[in-house]
């Protein structure tokens, strides 16, 4: 199904229902480095003027270039509160697959990827648990990395269980599947309805940063990311009516 930047913005995904993780000891992050030095009184100076950002109150979402101190896609939480943000976005212009890093972190967290495609349609977000509260304006950004993820919109979830070691599925037509090393995700939609397939997951150990893929393009087709060498660590496939979660499994670890 052929889906371009030509479409309006009409589809929201819902944040999956999960708790929000009390991190006693957060484990390595796979938050993007975001600080050039602490002043006199003792406050990390965000760096973001080589990114190009969207703000909502709480949330500063940036893309930046690889040279910059904020590469890649990322989300920062700007405020002290029970709400968490997320990043939203699409890569190359294909609204078939969107993309959500949640960050589950403290005021003052960074979180992000540098898996990003040669255009990105992002906005921030702000949740309250599995509530969307609010949003900024979408912004769109090409051309910001030297090695751009190249979109695949045509993968079968045949095609993605045959190059993934590991898949998992649930009731309602939802699969995740994942290769090892240079870790990448597939969401595959696998039943011909208005449902949409979601794929969860933590990668590295971090439980204060949750990836997902949502798959709108409907049946048969899968959504992809990236992850560099960065492996999945726990994961669950779902299914969504919109914002309400028809099925989902729990989650598993890798």
């Amino acid at each position: 199904m052929a889906v371009t930047l030509t479409a309006a913005f009409s589809v929201e995904g819902a944040a999956a229902k999960v708790a929000r993780p009390a991190a006693k000891a957060p484990a390595p992050s796979v938050a993007v480095p975001a600080v050039t030095g602490v002043p006199a009184g003792g406050r990390p100076v965000k760096a973001e003027e080589d990114a190009e950002c969207v703000r909502v109150k709480g949330a500063t979402a940036c893309v930046g270039p690889d040279e910059s101190d904020r590469p890649g896609v990322t989300i920062e939480d700007t405020k002290n509160d029970r709400l968490h943000p997320a990043v939203e976005y699409y890569l190359n212009g294909y609204l078939g697959t969107k993309y959500v890093i949640h960050n589950l972190g403290r005021e003052g967290e960074i979180k992000g990827s540098r898996e990003i495609g040669k255009s990105v349609t992002f906005r921030a977000a702000v949740y309250n648990g599995n509530r969307l509260i609010k949003v900024s304006r979408w912004k769109t950004v090409r051309d910001v990395t030297k090695y751009p993820v190249k979109r695949e919109t045509h993968v079968t979830p045949a095609a993605a269980q045959a190059r993934s070691k590991v898949c998992a599925s649930t009731k309602g037509a939802a699969s995740v599947c994942f290769g090892g090393k240079n870790t990448f995700v597939f969401a595959c939609d696998t039943g011909a309805d208005t449902h949409q397939a979601r794929a969860e997951y933590f990668v590295d150990g971090d439980p204060s940063a949750r990836f997902e893929i949502q798959q709108l393009a409907g049946s048969n087709t899968c959504g992809k990311a990236e992850h560099g060498d960065l492996r999945v660590s726990m994961y669950r496939a779902s299914v969504f009516d919109g914002e309400d979660e028809v099925a989902t499994r729990l989650y598993r670890y890798n």
